[in-house]
């Protein structure tokens, strides 16, 4: 079997923890891996037809796709953030069978030599399952404790609200036990717009994906990047009109898209993908066609 008729899932170095670093001015950026799970390609790529995303994305014999569950540790030498905590412990046997997952973050952690209890952020961009996951964990008693004991937690409260609904469309992803603890203990903050968290770390809406979902920014010695979660979840969704199934207001996506290439562009921030495994970060820049491309940089857990 060569490399190229070798699923992602196959592959030696798919269980790498450490996904990248990167300097950012005076801030260090790690990515870690919860590590890799499945998802039906059909509902990745939403109306594309099979015979195009499967050119950016290899399925399997169940037409899943290999996705990333990618958690940012940034320090700058006063704070430890952490954006996104995978998809935790807490699925039921059932969904852990179907996405494959792998519960790798702490181990992810520990590879990269932070505690957890050092950790003093975590923003979480919106509160599906496979984003906030390890904000608790459950211990072997059954009960839910934090994963990061001296954090404070940030959350758009739009997110809650709508997670409480239970709503047909999409509650199978709001777990009440990723958040709903930390609300009632006050140690999740809940957000009602942009707002900066520590400095050089802001959060701005970016709805489309879900109505609240937010972006997190760092700005350093006149460097910037972007963790735009769900918006453009993988380097293979770059182009305006590649939304996913999932996404509750595909025209919106196309809008805030628009809205955040004409800033990341120009000003060649690093932009950091949620679910991409082999491509965690890049720069955007339009290609010959003026179709928005990713540009690899160094600091990537792949070459």
């Amino acid at each position: 079997m060569n490399e190229l008729t070798v699923h992602p899932a196959e592959r030696a170095d798919t269980h790498e923890p450490i996904r990248g670093r990167v300097a950012l001015g005076g801030m260090e950026i790690t990515v870690l891996t919860d590590g890799v799970f499945l998802v039906d390609g059909g509902a990745m790529f939403g109306v594309i037809p099979k015979s195009l995303w499967q050119k950016r994305a290899l399925p399997d014999a169940q037409n899943r796709v290999l996705l990333g569950s990618n958690t940012l540790v940034v320090r700058d030498g006063k704070h430890t953030v952490v954006v996104e905590t995978g998809l935790g412990n807490k699925l039921d046997a059932k969904m852990q069978g179907y996405y494959a997952t792998r519960q790798l973050l702490p181990s992810a952690f520990a590879a990269a030599g932070i505690r957890l209890d050092e950790v003093d952020v975590v923003i979480n961009t919106h509160l599906h399952f496979d984003h906030c996951g390890w904000n608790t964990t459950m211990t072997n008693d059954g009960s839910i404790a934090p994963t990061f004991p001296n954090a404070q937690y940030y959350a758009p409260n739009g997110e809650v609200e709508h997670g409480r609904k239970q709503l047909e469309r999409d509650r199978v992803s709001y777990r009440p036990a990723n958040y709903e603890p930390l609300i009632a203990s006050g140690q999740m903050t809940l957000l009602n717009g942009p707002a900066t968290i520590v400095p050089g770390i802001v959060v701005d809406t970016y709805p489309g994906h879900t109505e609240h979902m937010m972006a997190v920014c760092f700005d350093s010695d006149g460097q910037r990047g972007c963790f735009i979660s769900d918006l453009i979840p993988t380097s293979a969704h770059l182009d305006i009109t590649s939304g996913m199934g999932y996404d509750l207001y595909p025209l919106t996506v196309v809008e805030q898209r628009k809205r955040f290439y004409a800033r990341a562009i120009p000003d060649q921030w690093l932009v950091f993908f949620s679910h991409d495994h082999d491509l965690p970060f890049c720069r955007v820049a339009l290609n010959e066609k003026g179709k928005p491309e990713a540009r690899r940089v160094g600091g990537v857990a792949r070459p």
